[in-house]
């Protein structure tokens, strides 16, 4: 069983595959950089265990991670459950991947396994929209390699801002946006942070077709994508699995 885990600043996702490349468990929690090893070791066996699975049956794992102080704790924590050592996304590690930015190595893990994930799992050229704490949006062609993307703020980021930034606008959540015009303040700023963010997707995809030619797949994921996606204009894939997919493919690579 090879556990896969994808560390994001909001949420982690830990996620294993079977010998036949199947999700057999995947369980989110927060991330919190001041959870200690113990912590983490305390939760994912308690994970493992509702859901029928056992630590022994850990072959492998690989984790993709945003926090660095996060992942030595989750490393650590794997360690004592399985005996095993993680493999860690990172320069060094193959991917498959042309990464055809400035300077390859400042890579995102998050963004590099999204970006294996539509080459082996996706038809090519494909853009790739991952709405999480930030929201990214990038590009792999038709050959495979990763050209680059855009990066800007997350649906929770927006609110947030709105409310600090301002002496009267609440703080609220997201929810379902009936009318684009909003009639009071608070489905206004829904409208606002989720039909501005569907837009911002459309207007992105529209601009990064042009620059490209042509794309075959356009493909979404994070935790606030299901928010969104019902509001944009373009046809799209959701794939909530996709960076655990990516981190499959990588460890395929470099078993």
């Amino acid at each position: 069983m090879l556990m896969t885990i994808d560390v994001g600043n909001t949420n982690t996702v830990i996620g294993a595959f079977d010998d036949s490349e199947s999700l057999v468990f995947c369980m989110r929690i927060e991330t919190n950089a001041s959870r200690m090893a113990d912590e983490y070791t305390v939760l994912i066996d308690h994970y493992l265990a509702i859901n029928e699975l056992s630590p022994k049956e850990m072959t492998a794992a690989i984790i993709s991670s945003v926090v660095p102080p996060v992942t030595e704790q989750i490393r650590t924590a794997l360690r004592r459950l399985s005996g095993i050592d993680c493999m860690i996304v990172g320069p060094g590690v193959k991917t498959g991947l042309n990464i055809r930015i400035d300077d390859p190595a400042t890579l995102g893990a998050d963004m590099c396994c999204g970006g294996v994930a539509a080459k082996a799992y996706y038809d090519l050229p494909c853009i790739i929209i991952d709405l999480g704490t930030a929201s990214k949006v990038f590009a792999v062609n038709e050959k495979g390699d990763f050209l680059g993307g855009v990066i800007s703020v997350g649906v929770e980021m927006a609110f947030r801002a709105l409310s600090s930034g301002t002496a009267s606008l609440p703080l609220i959540s997201g929810g379902s946006v009936k009318h684009a015009i909003g009639t009071n303040t608070v489905d206004s700023m829904r409208s606002g942070v989720i039909i501005g963010m569907a837009s911002m997707i459309d207007g992105f995809v529209e601009r990064f077709t042009k620059e490209m030619g042509s794309v075959k797949s356009v493909v979404a994921t994070g935790g606030y994508s299901p928010l969104v996606m019902p509001y944009c204009k373009s046809k799209m894939i959701y794939d909530s699995d996709l960076l655990l997919k990516g981190m499959l493919s990588i460890y395929k690579k470099n078993k």
